[in-house]
């Protein structure tokens, strides 16, 4: 039987919430530093961080996603107790060697001590997990750390992450469009390449781990367009230094109903795609036994960057998220392969919408 997920807020992809008709004049651009921090006057934001991590020959995908949401409960409510703000967090490590994933989520008002997204930069908490950007007078480099203990599944991971680049700005400065419409869009922008170390800990064996990630940082105030019942998006740190992004929305027949992405090259030339420039076709697919959702773990995808093919290190990648933002949906480590079949990046593939189309 498939679920119907009630999404508040699902992270990692830039096409979840959109900004409503009229809502661009409320920011005209994006200024760093103060766009680390958060934008409480909007619906809904997240940073979203992905990587992978090597322990010699062990290899590991690791993601962490703090999500703000904002309720409708006036910030100046007269009841301390009052709502206003609420914190989730999603934590995964995928085991690629031992074919695991394992995961976590949280979830919390904002306030007394237990959550909080600053204002003023990165700087996120709910209760012991943390996302936290060393202060700095611009917007390269950027330096982050981490911490992540899931005493319940047996993780934990403690990381500390540099940026080698200044922001890349998704779609129109920063503008991202998610759909057909004019209003259809958000605020976007990612760090790829962030050189990564630090050290995991499973069933509280210690690993030290070296590897690269990549941030997203997005925030709007609406959700999906009409007619979409679900999104495909990847964020691939390329081998030669470069980043791709690609993402689509899709109708429930499977077909797309908008799409788009980025290519930076190791040199920092920036080619943002147009909607009909992206194309993700499916090939094998992994169904899962809890959900029974079928997910396609290896695409063709067609962008003005190249013809490529994703391909999941490991199938068993699906979240189930229902005592927080309430989706189940599938994110894993991925390689990018070229039309030769030999690896061209590393990075995530999220999916959703597979387990039942997703409800606000």
């Amino acid at each position: 039987m498939q679920r119907r997920p009630c999404l508040i807020a699902l992270g990692a992809f830039a096409a979840a919430p959109l900004v409503a008709p009229g809502a661009r004049a409320a920011q005209a651009a994006l200024r760093f530093p103060a766009d680390f921090g958060a934008h409480p006057q909007t619906r809904t934001e997240w940073w979203y961080i992905t990587g992978q991590l090597q322990h010699r020959e062990r290899l590991f995908g690791f993601q962490i996603t703090f999500f703000r949401s904002a309720t409708g409960i006036a910030a100046d409510h007269p009841s301390r107790f009052a709502a206003s703000q609420l914190v989730f967090a999603h934590a995964a490590l995928s085991d690629i060697e031992g074919k695991r994933l394992r995961h976590d989520q949280r979830i919390a008002r904002a306030g007394f001590g237990i959550a909080d997204a600053s204002l003023a930069d990165t700087r996120l908490r709910l209760r012991d997990w943390r996302l936290e950007r060393e202060p700095s007078g611009d917007a390269a480099p950027s330096r982050y750390r981490v911490g992540v203990t899931s005493r319940s599944a047996g993780f934990a991971f403690e990381l500390a992450l540099a940026s080698t680049d200044a922001p890349l700005l998704q779609g129109d400065a920063g503008l991202s469009h998610k759909g057909p419409l004019p209003g259809e869009t958000s605020w976007y922008y990612s760090q790829p390449q962030l050189e990564t170390g630090g050290t995991i800990s499973l069933d509280g064996k210690a690993f030290d781990v070296t590897g690269r990630a990549w941030l997203d940082h997005e925030w709007s105030d609406s959700f999906l367009p009409a007619g979409s019942v679900g999104w495909d998006w990847i964020g691939i740190n390329l081998d030669d230094g470069g980043a791709l992004t690609a993402f689509r929305l899709r109708r429930a027949d499977g077909s797309s109903l908008h799409a788009g992405g980025s290519h930076r090259s190791a040199a920092g030339a920036l080619r943002v795609f147009a909607s009909d420039e992206v194309r993700f076709v499916p090939q094998r697919r992994w169904r899962s036994a809890a959900s029974g959702a079928s997910y396609p773990v290896e695409w063709t995808l067609e962008t003005p960057a190249g013809r490529h093919r994703i391909s999941a290190l490991l199938d068993a990648q699906e979240l189930d998220s229902r005592a927080s933002t309430g989706a189940v949906y599938w994110e894993g480590l991925s390689d990018l392969l070229d039309a030769s079949g030999a690896r061209a990046g590393r990075g995530y593939l999220e999916m959703t919408g597979y387990a039942g189309t997703l409800r606000i």
